[in-house]
């Protein structure tokens, strides 16, 4: 003889027979209310990541600029050196300038590629984690009501 199967219990343990439609109701709220509030803590921490990248890609941005500015400080240096001087101290100045310019330049694709990894600037797993949790609910839903 077999045992008769129980039917959907709630997390207390009852049959969801035992429930009324507006202890499920508060149930259902209570439990939107506490996944919406888990979502917003994902996005939070995913924002902040995204923040800091952003940070580290501006910070090279400045570092290239600021050598750039070394590097017209030097072509300048260069350009009255090569009015008053003879070639070797000009091209000295320029030497440093191009090796100025390099280094600008590696920097700025270091802070470019920074700044593309934060951006969009999205929480894209909270999106993610959302559309799952749309999804479930509304499988659960429709089992609910076949």
């Amino acid at each position: 003889m077999a045992l008769p199967q129980p039917g959907p219990t709630q997390t207390d343990g009852t049959p969801l027979e035992q429930h009324s439609v507006s202890d499920l109701l508060r149930q259902l709220t209570e439990q939107t209310t506490r996944l919406a509030q888990q979502e917003i803590e994902l996005a939070k921490a995913e924002m902040t990541v995204k923040g800091k990248r952003l940070g580290l890609g501006a910070g090279a941005f400045s570092a290239a600029g600021l050598l750039a500015l070394l590097a017209l400080g030097a072509l300048t240096a260069a350009l009255i050196l090569a009015l008053a001087t003879a070639v070797a101290g000009w091209l000295a100045a320029l030497i440093v300038a191009a090796v100025y310019l390099l280094v600008a330049g590696v920097l700025g694709l270091l802070g470019k590629s920074k700044v593309q990894a934060a951006t969009p600037p999205l929480p894209e797993q909270a999106v993610e984690s959302v559309k799952e949790d749309l999804k479930q609910t509304k499988e659960k839903a429709k089992e609910g009501r076949a």
